[in-house]
């Protein structure tokens, strides 16, 4: 998957083009879903709709004008440093603050590009409406802030800490999240696998400690060369691995370390065995209240689905080394 700084000055206006095609229909769909409550919301998104129309006309134009009428296929889950977002505009009871946090971090990775697209060009032409669209996305962030919520009953919130929550979720929660999912699911094969062929604590730590640790390298080096965080606003790609990469290792570690129980107790490995699980249900539960919490995922839904997972790599550790 290519970076932007690999495309040419002709792919990146086409990703220009198609980007503000899916913003104008994201607003158009937060339109639709706030027309039956909210007549100011929806005016507000209908403008925005409007507006980005209105880009992707400047930007087809002039894409005509310098290189015809084919425009190439991309869009920006085909370029490396984009947000991965989920479809919740799809919902079909969206509620009008997560509207609000949605338009600000679209708008802001939307600037992000526009920035960067503008410094890597080298035809004036294209250069002056990047970065006249970067000043006038800019001012999307500002009047996203201005959804009105009265009908809420809830207090306005400013813009930066709008911006602010949702950074806080790109930068620390997801990266977090993803390495504590990895480290508690993937490692419970081999720690269990270890554990059922061997029934020896001090080996099984031993696996459990080498894959824990194995697996924190891996998914934090992963994390910090998937987005460098230039356009999706997500931070440092390095500070991100490091949470990562160390929230891996936690998760990894938390069922392990009950296999420190001594060999020479009585019944040692089935009581850190049932150490082991008991652990493993709460990181299990854990992982589905922040999902819950800073990922709009029902509780119930994300904790059958990280339960379901947990035991079938438990599972399958378990019979593998059983075998």
């Amino acid at each position: 998957m290519p970076t932007l700084n690999e495309l040419s000055e002709r792919e990146v206006l086409a990703l220009a083009i198609t980007s503000e095609e899916e913003d104008s229909r994201i607003y158009d769909t937060f339109a639709e879903q706030c027309r039956e409550n909210f007549p100011s919301s929806t005016k507000f998104f209908e403008g925005m709709a409007g507006e980005e129309r209105a880009h992707r006309t400047s930007l087809y134009n002039l894409y005509r004008q310098r290189f015809g009428e084919n425009l190439p296929a991309i869009r920006r889950d085909d370029v490396r440093g984009f947000l991965r977002r989920k479809p919740v505009w799809l919902s079909k009871h969206l509620p009008l603050e997560r509207m609000r946090q949605e338009v600000a971090v679209m708008e802001m990775e939307t600037t992000r590009f526009y920035e960067r697209a503008a410094a890597q060009s080298t035809d004036v032409s294209i250069r002056e409406l990047f970065v006249t669209l970067a000043e006038i996305e800019r001012g999307h962030e500002k009047r996203a802030a201005e959804i009105k919520e009265e009908q809420l009953g809830v207090k306005q919130q400013d813009e930066e800490k709008l911006v602010q929550h949702r950074l806080f979720v790109l930068q620390y929660v997801q990266p977090g999240l993803t390495g504590l999912i990895d480290g508690s699911v993937s490692t419970l094969a081999p720690l269990f696998a270890a554990a059922f062929a061997t029934h020896s604590n001090k080996d099984t730590f031993l696996v459990g400690l080498a894959a824990s640790l194995g697996a924190g390298i891996s998914m934090g080096i992963s994390e910090a060369m998937a987005d460098d965080g230039l356009i999706s606003g997500r931070g440092s790609p390095w500070g991100r691995g490091v949470i990562c990469g160390l929230m891996t290792t936690v998760g990894g570690l938390g069922h392990t370390l009950p296999y420190l129980v001594p060999d020479a107790w009585a019944n040692a490995f089935w009581l850190a065995t049932a150490l082991a699980g008991i652990v493993v249900a709460i990181e299990l539960v854990a992982i589905a209240w922040v999902r819950t919490r800073y990922m709009d995922t029902p509780f119930f839904r994300s904790v059958m689905q990280v339960i379901v997972g947990g035991a079938l790599v438990l599972a399958a550790g378990a019979i593998i080394g059983g075998a």
